[in-house]
């Protein structure tokens, strides 16, 4: 039920509202609390990996590899639970994560929030992120497709709408950000983890790649 669960919220995150959001966050919540961590890390891992068929741009893989081209370490920003993220990040070799975090006590699920990274929230953890890791905010990149990410796009110095919503795009161009239109969907699973590479960190360019899950262009179930 649990995997079930995680599955669907992943479902969930792609063009879903923010009541539908709230509504698949409350009942992963409420399901998990008193599982073991490491159980659930597993089940996630492998509703992620082995139940969902999750699909990525082409366009984002070439702008990742651009950036670490360039020196720029990745990182994923993301309203969805860390233990969605996580596996993700890991098969892509990003250099961290800002996500949801549940509450744990004694190693167990209480079935609240420690941190919900949303809105103003996401913007807030990213600044205490990069301050920590002295990253310059003004000379990083951050990507998204929702018009609940404006406070992420507005603390980078390189904001970019990717196949924006509408009102994220009548944002983006009034303010004259880059937009982009990814096109070209690939299946995560059929492609190998990207191997992490040395990185030499450039002063003022490391890029903070926000995704908040642009990258998983959608997600079906797969074929038995």
């Amino acid at each position: 039920m649990l995997r079930a669960a995680y599955g669907q919220l992943i479902f969930q995150l792609f063009g879903a509202d923010e009541r539908r959001m709230e509504k698949a966050k409350r009942a992963i919540l409420e399901i998990s609390r008193g599982w073991d961590r490491a159980q659930v890390e597993e089940l996630v891992r492998e509703a992620v990996v082995e139940v969902i068929d999750p699909f990525v741009y082409q366009e984002a893989l070439d702008l990742m590899a651009e950036h670490r081209s360039e020196g720029r370490k990745i990182f994923i920003v993301s309203s969805a639970p860390e233990e969605v993220v996580y596996p993700i990040a890991r098969h892509f070799s990003a250099d961290g994560v800002v996500a949801t975090r549940a509450e744990i006590v004694d190693g167990l699920y209480t079935g609240k929030l420690a941190f919900y990274c949303f809105g103003q929230a996401k913007a807030d953890a990213m600044r205490s992120f990069a301050k920590k890791l002295r990253i310059d905010l003004s000379g990083s990149y951050a990507y998204s497709d929702s018009a609940t990410d404006l406070p992420m796009l507005e603390v980078v110095g390189h904001p970019a709408a990717v196949n924006p919503s509408r009102e994220l795009r009548r944002e983006a161009e009034s303010r004259e950000w880059q937009i982009l239109d990814f096109k070209r969907p690939v299946r995560l699973i059929q492609r190998p983890p990207v191997k992490p590479t040395p990185l030499a960190v450039v002063a003022g360019g490391i890029a903070a790649a926000g995704v908040a899950f642009w990258l998983l262009a959608r997600s079906r179930r797969r074929s038995a």
